[in-house]
């Protein structure tokens, strides 16, 4: 095959390598615009995984990289003048310009021709001459935007602005700094790319930016390759502390926004993309380079498997997608943690650092307590003292909501009614919740229901079963109060609530929850305001005992159906808790959802020391201690517990022992 290559970075210079060495008949060119000791950019990591896949794709590669590594196994988090270390991680960076020069070497000897200082201008004269145009050109791809009807990309911009720079300061772990400035946090992520320098990133939010005077110190335009300089310099102020006297110094070094790229197609005919040309991902989950020699080798896989160049470009595509699209998800609630920092800055460093460590979702606490259950341990130990409970997994710690105690995190509570019998709850409610309690969970909660006069009598009958027999507490949650409710007038909608609230009382319910959610009638068209649902609610509050918690139960889907309504929701959450709500209950679809939401909701609502998130939407068992550890909220629906599931240990009364076995 004749290929053309248009773009000498990492990526088109590994395939071109890797093409070549697969069948050495291919005749390879590869035009790239700079020279070949120009190069911009720092470090480039790669994690042990990345290193075995070019080990075992060429050997030759990976041979003559391995004295320019760096490795190290420690992610640091400082914040608020504490330190703490999270290990076991098994990462490895060297500078850019090295692993350029590795690929140049290498293609040199294979046979590959490259041009350089040679840019294309006429992309369709390739095409018809060459078998297979790979685009290689980074994320502002000529090519992409050349054939743009075809592969159809989006670029979504990031909120904030970083720079990349390099320091003689020598570190031996993936560092992460918070910096207070007038305007908000800023963040510092470094990493070293040799043994004596480092990759320096830092990222602030707009305010922040332009509260530290950057935005009036940045030139209005650079020449190609100039840095700004005067940013730099305040930068080395800034972080004089973390630079212990070291330089820092820029490469090409400018302010910029993270731009997200994503396409629909990969390729147009026999024309490609791979690397940043197709995607992106922001640099705090990973390298670009990393994703750029991945595609790399399942396209010159392909292309040696496939028995046309069709096939091979479909077969690449349907290879890579998966993988990429899952670390663009991975990658964009990473990014948008950082350009939210500033509401987790109340928590405590510990809490903080494994909410830094577990914010891309992909990390978990199953996961950091494999490789490194040192720091597990610790973060344990802090999350039960602040609990008041005893050393064991966080879902197990005991939770106060309100005035009610509850023995761990774990919620029960089924989205859909359990039938009744005429409105009489029988033996299937008593199955229902009593099996739930006695697998252990902390607090049980009914379907939506309205509580009559005689279904009280019935309730009672449950409540006192589980109150008898473990030590779990049972909630009610309120949504449905009459087949033709909707027509009726909001002053007697708010009777009968209330009368409701009191048969519930009556029944003994520890809790009561407002259903405002999904196929609630308080979420219909004809109710889905806040003032509407809080003349409900102050109804329920003025008939339930002053003694017992009430939670409102929302979906953001329903209240903001744009999905752009995450700060609201956190208002609606502050109006509620104002009017004697204790918790809230966010009921989400999707796990994107319910990170954005809850997440969002208990790090500005959940501040106040006395409101609670519960947190629901396709929560396992297992997400359980990530997300309570991690302050993303107070406690977690578990629809179905499973027989694995850590609950199972907490039957009859509370016993502590208990936590120690499932550790």
């Amino acid at each position: 095959m004749r290929i053309a290559v248009i773009g000498g970075g990492p990526g088109g210079l590994y395939f071109s390598a890797l093409a070549r060495q697969l069948d050495p008949t291919h005749e390879i060119t590869v035009w790239e615009r700079n020279a070949p000791d120009e190069t911009f950019g720092f470090g480039v990591v790669l994690s042990d995984q990345a290193l075995s896949g070019i080990e075992h794709a060429d050997p030759a590669v990976l041979s003559e990289m391995r004295p320019l590594l760096v490795r190290w196994d420690d992610i640091d988090v400082h914040y608020r003048g504490t330190t703490f270390t999270a290990g076991g991680n098994g990462f490895a960076a060297l500078s850019r310009a090295g692993l350029l020069l590795t690929l140049q070497r290498r293609c040199a000897r294979l046979g590959v021709l490259v041009h350089y200082g040679s840019a294309i201008t006429d992309v369709d004269a390739l095409a018809a001459d060459h078998d297979l145009v790979v685009a290689a050109d980074g994320a502002n791809s000529l090519i992409r935007d050349r054939y743009a009807e075809t592969f159809r990309p989006t670029v979504r911009t990031g909120a904030c602005r970083y720079i990349w720079l390099g320091t003689d300061l020598e570190l031996d772990a993936f560092t992460f700094h918070v910096v207070d400035t007038p305007g908000g946090a800023a963040q510092v992520h470094a990493y070293p790319d040799s043994r004596h320098a480092s990759t320096l990133i830092l990222e602030l939010s707009e305010n922040a930016w332009q509260a530290a005077g950057f935005a009036t110190a940045a030139p209005p335009q650079l020449a190609p390759g100039e840095s700004d300089e005067r940013s730099i310099g305040m930068i080395a102020e800034l972080c004089k502390d973390i630079l212990n006297g070291q330089k820092l110094y820029g490469n090409n070094s400018r302010w910029l926004r993270f731009p997200t790229v994503r396409c629909a197609a990969w390729r147009h005919g026999n024309v490609v993309l791979i690397g940043d040309a197709a995607h992106t991902a922001h640099f705090s989950i990973g390298s670009g380079t990393k994703l750029a020699m991945e595609d790399a080798l399942a396209l010159a896989t392909s292309l040696r498997e496939q028995p046309s160049t069709e096939a091979a470009l479909a077969a690449y595509e349907a290879e890579r997608r998966p993988a990429v699209a899952s670390l663009q998800r991975a990658a964009q609630a990473s990014r948008e943690w950082f350009e939210n920092v500033d509401h987790y800055t109340h928590q405590e460093p510990q809490q903080f650092a494994v909410n830094l460590l577990t914010r891309s979702r992909r990390v978990s606490y199953t996961g950091l307590r494999r490789r490194d259950p040192a720091f597990t341990a610790r973060a344990e130990r802090w999350f039960a003292g602040a609990a008041g409970g005893e050393a064991g997994p966080p879902m197990l710690q005991p939770f106060r909501l309100g005035r009610l105690e509850l023995v761990n995190r774990v919620v029960v509570s089924p989205d859909a009614t359990v039938p009744t019998r005429d409105g009489v709850p029988g033996d299937l409610q008593l199955v229902h919740l009593g099996g739930a309690a006695l697998g252990g969970a902390g607090l049980v909660m009914t379907g939506p229901v309205a509580v009559s006069a005689a279904g009280a009598v019935g309730w009672r009958r449950v409540v006192d079963f589980v109150h008898a027999n473990s030590p779990a507490k049972v909630g009610v949650r309120l949504g449905h109060h009459s087949p033709d409710g909707i027509a009726k007038p909001l002053n007697e909608l708010c009777r009968e609530f209330a009368t409701a609230a009191r048969h519930a009382a009556t029944a003994g319910f520890d809790l009561l929850e407002l259903d405002c959610a999904h196929d609630s009638p308080l979420s219909s068209s004809a109710f889905l305001s806040p003032s509407t649902a809080l003349e409900v609610f102050d109804a329920i509050r003025a008939a339930w005992p002053d003694g017992r918690p009430l939670s409102l139960r929302v979906s953001p889907a329903r209240w903001c159906p744009d999905g752009d309504g995450v700060d609201a929701m956190a208002g609606i959450a502050n109006e509620f808790a104002a009017h004697g709500a204790t918790a809230v209950h966010v009921s989400t679809a999707t796990q994107a959802d319910r990170d954005v939401y809850a997440d969002r909701i208990r790090n500005q609502a959940g501040r106040r020391s006395e409101f609670a998130v519960i947190a629901a939407g396709s929560i396992a068992a297992s997400d359980v201690d990530t997300i309570v550890l991690a302050g993303r909220a107070d406690l977690c629906v578990v629809d179905q517990p499973t027989p694995n599931s850590p609950s199972r240990f907490l039957r009859g009364t509370p016993d502590r022992a208990t936590s120690k076995e499932w550790s």
